[in-house]
């Protein structure tokens, strides 16, 4: 009989986990990966210089990313009821360091003030406090968002997948767009900062969406060139995540 495979298992990761202890884990529901191509010359202009740009053949991509998160707790402690469950948003983009793709947020909206300021401080994310509600209706996601200060920034969608699940292939843009184990941000100073994260093969399915409001990207000054995201949708996924590292000394 086969061994069952350790769900940490990190063989799938193209670089090494770091020799330091996993801080904090949860786990990511319900996600919606809508993804728009955008130039990049005018992807550059709003990424910060010191983050090198990844593409895919030659194009730019921001994804939003819905979803909402579960047994978040950090290592060693219980989960803490209030702030063990919370729905979050993301607007992303795509960098990559020294040959380890990942991640850059131009913001992470969130229900949970607290999660937000403790993620504004630790991570040193662009966690924005945001009005959000998730609800089930038939087979469809129906997801709500509106932040409670500064613009406009609202987001207003149905989802669900529309086809069995399936694991990126090798080189494929599912694997660009996804198979990706780390984020970046920047110091105080302005220099690149790493957080690795760990997490099985995403599970994908092909999905469709409906989206009555969406003003995530023209509120925050992005352009992109058409319209009509490139949809996925996962179930559900278990996340270990580290302490930030500089991105600069490997």
């Amino acid at each position: 009989m086969e061994a069952k495979k350790d769900k940490w298992d990190a063989s799938h990761r193209s670089w090494p986990l770091p020799k330091l202890p996993w801080t904090m884990t949860q786990t990511w529901n319900d996600l919606l990966f809508a993804h728009y191509p955008i130039d990049i010359k005018v992807l550059r202009e709003i990424v910060p210089k010191a983050l090198p740009l990844d593409t895919y053949n030659g194009k730019g991509w921001i994804g939003i990313v819905p979803f909402h998160m579960t047994n978040i707790r950090l290592r060693g402690t219980p989960r803490v009821p209030g702030t063990d469950s919370f729905a979050e948003l993301n607007v992303r983009t795509y960098v990559t360091i020294n040959g380890k793709p990942g991640v850059f947020f131009f913001s992470l909206d969130a229900e949970n003030l607290f999660a937000v300021k403790v993620a504004q401080t630790v991570y040193r994310l662009p966690y924005v406090h945001a009005e959000m509600n998730v609800s089930k209706s038939e087979s469809f996601i129906d997801y709500k968002s509106k932040r409670r200060q500064g613009v406009d920034a609202r987001l207003e969608c149905r989802y669900r997948p529309t086809s069995e699940i399936f694991y990126a292939e090798r080189g494929s843009f599912e694997e660009w767009l996804t198979e990706r184990y780390c984020l970046y941000t920047l110091s105080k100073k302005g220099d690149p900062l790493r957080c690795d994260i760990l997490h099985p093969q995403w599970p994908l399915q092909q999905a469709e969406a409906e989206f009555q409001v969406n003003t995530m990207l023209s509120e925050q000054g992005i352009q992109v060139e058409d319209n009509l995201p490139i949809l996925h949708f996962s179930k559900s996924i278990e996340v270990r995540m580290w302490p930030l590292v500089s991105a600069m000394n490997d």
